[in-house]
Parts: C-alpha cells; sequence; structure tokens
C-alpha cells in the first residue's frame, strides 16, 4: 500500500532508512513495548499500544514513524512529532519514541536517521530544529545525542499524566 508523501518525510532518507507503513505496525509495537521495559521497567497495555501506534497511520497529525533497517528486518524506530514555535515562526521536530534493538546498536542507524531528519530541517525555511528527550540516566543515549552536536537545554521536562 502507498502511503501519501508527508511533511515528516525527507526527500531522499539513506539506504536502510524509510518510512514506516501499515505494515511496519505490529513490530513498531513490539519496538515500542520493549523501549518501555528496557528504559523505565514498563510494561504496556499491547492492545493500547497497537491503538496509538495505528492511530499515527490514521491521522498524520499525530506525527510519522520512520524505521531503519538491517539484514532486511526494522532494527531502529523513531516517531516524529510536529511542534509550533511562535518565537521562531517555524516548526521544532520532536524525535520521540526511539528505539534502537540491542544488536543493533553502535551500528549509526540513529544517527543516519538523525542526520536525516537534521539535513531536512535545513533544508525546510519552515523547520527551525530537532528536539528530544532522554531518561536522565541513560548515559548512552546522552553521548550519542551529545557527539551528534545535541546540547541539554535549560528547560527541566515537567508533567502530569493520568
Amino acid at each position: 500500500m502507498n502511503e501519501p508523501t508527508h511533511p515528516h518525510t525527507p526527500a531522499c532518507p539513506p539506504a536502510g532508512i524509510r518510512p514506516a507503513t501499515r505494515d511496519d505496525i505490529e513490530t513498531i509495537v513490539d519496538l515500542q513495548v520493549r523501549m518501555a521495559r528496557e528504559t523505565e521497567s514498563l510494561q504496556l497495555d499491547r492492545p493500547t499500544v497497537v491503538k496509538g501506534v495505528t492511530a499515527v497511520f490514521d491521522d498524520p497529525t499525530h506525527g510519522r514513524y520512520w524505521v531503519a533497517e538491517m539484514d532486511d528486518a526494522v532494527a531502529a524506530v523513531m516517531l516524529i512529532i510536529r511542534e509550533w514555535s511562535d518565537w521562531r515562526n517555524a516548526d521544532v521536530l520532536w524525535i520521540h519514541s526511539l528505539y534502537v534493538i540491542p544488536e543493533a546498536r553502535g551500528r549509526g542507524l540513529f544517527t543516519q536517521m538523525y542526520n536525516a531528519l537534521k539535513q531536512q530541517v535545513l533544508d525546510c525555511p519552515n523547520l527551525a530544529g530537532l528536539r528530544l528527550y532522554v531518561e536522565r540516566n541513560n548515559a548512552p543515549a546522552r553521548r550519542t545525542y551529545t557527539n551528534l552536536g545535541m546540547t541539554a537545554n535549560h528547560y527541566d521536562l515537567f508533567e502530569w499524566l493520568k
């Protein structure tokens, strides 16, 4: 099934990086469940995650998934979400729900995904930058983001969740 073009998708992503399709839903769900268990010791309700992932494909205003493949299988996933910045008169893209399977870590998959997304921001005047949040204790991820030139900002994330 052909997915429509989408503003969260770069014109020419690197080989092995592609916009996710509905055929990837089960894999994305699996990776999201694994990520929550690994990073936060959370056991997510799988039917809820299925509905949440499917909702992204049903309504593109929720965001867009990208996947990276290794050995003909999805090895990494990230959800890209737009946030309007009135200060910049442009959107900031949030990297959300990022997960690279343990066997694929250290092989540059996220770096390729990040660089493709960063190039999209550089090429599009209506995009202002990239953001993500990371668990404070996730030292390997923090090193990766720092090595890519990202900086920790002066904001702390506060939230209220039902």
